[in-house]
């Protein structure tokens, strides 16, 4: 039997279709998953199409996306991009450009993908060499010494925040810090675990990426809105964050802050405590 072919793929190939016979469309990409060649059923499309002016102005997005394929819904999301859902709950984001907007590609972190598997069409061929002077894969500073300032830092000071958040009862206030301090310890997993291929989502792929022991630990960091959990989520996250800083700074030549995390963890036992926990040996 041969293999099944994704309902994104052939959105993809709908996509492509459709950018060849656009005259006024000078240039497309593809980014994410698929051009990655990581992508799976769960995975969103995502393209740049860049027109001419006055092509563009002619473009009404959700008309452009229904096109394509029926459309359940569209949006406009925080980014500015077009954001379609197809059936089967596929998801595909569009940016729809100008051609003067190609050369704001250059400013990318890195592409993600090889040229070949991310080039659409490139009519006037002004798209190929912005993204072959991309890296493919976004290599973080982990040797600057503003790493653990940039990196380590705000997550401790997300984490004692949210302590505080929770010991006034404030615990969805308390629930949205502790998710900030979470992002930075994925950060921290992956600089002290040496496995930066994700660093941009630092949050993709951690579970095949990142050790065992630190993935329990990151999800011993998660927690509902609700006191005890909240309580035995900030436990972990600061017991993870010490020993994460402490393979960090060693690195640097320099110390994690100790007392700070022996004094906040001192806190986290009593409330544990009071709530009738026991405490973590």
């Amino acid at each position: 039997m041969g293999v099944a072919v994704l309902f994104q793929e052939e959105l993809i190939g709908r996509v492509r279709a459709a950018c060849e016979a656009d005259e006024g469309l000078d240039a497309a990409l593809m980014y994410g998953s698929f051009a990655a060649g990581e992508a799976d059923e769960h995975s969103d499309i995502e393209f740049w199409l860049f027109f001419t002016e006055r092509r563009r102005a002619e473009i009404h997005p959700p008309a452009w996306c229904a096109g394509i394929a029926p459309t359940r819904y569209g949006l406009v999301n925080e980014f500015g991009t077009y954001v379609a859902f197809f059936p089967g709950l596929v998801r595909g984001e569009f940016h729809f450009a100008t051609v003067d907007e190609i050369a704001g590609v250059a400013q990318w972190p890195a592409r993600g993908a090889a040229v070949e598997r991310m080039l659409m069409v490139d009519r006037s061929g002004a798209l190929a060499p912005v993204l072959t002077g991309l890296p493919q894969r976004y290599e973080p500073p982990v040797d600057s010494p503003e790493t653990i300032a940039k990196y380590c830092d705000p997550f401790v000071n997300w984490l004692v925040l949210a302590h505080h958040l929770a010991a006034r009862g404030e615990d969805l206030r308390a629930w949205d810090a502790l998710g900030h301090a979470q992002r930075h310890l994925l950060w921290m997993a992956r600089l002290a675990e040496e496995s930066t291929a994700h660093w941009l989502t630092p949050s993709r792929g951690a579970e095949r990426e990142l050790s065992a022991h630190t993935v329990a630990g990151l999800r011993a960091a998660t927690a509902p809105a609700s006191p005890q959990e909240l309580v035995g989520a900030l436990r972990a996250a600061s017991g993870l964050g010490g020993r994460l800083w402490s393979a960090i700074s060693a690195r640097h030549g320099r110390t994690a802050p100790t007392a700070l995390f022996a004094e906040l963890d001192a806190a986290l036992e009593r409330r544990a405590a009071d709530q009738g926990g026991s405490a973590v040996a």
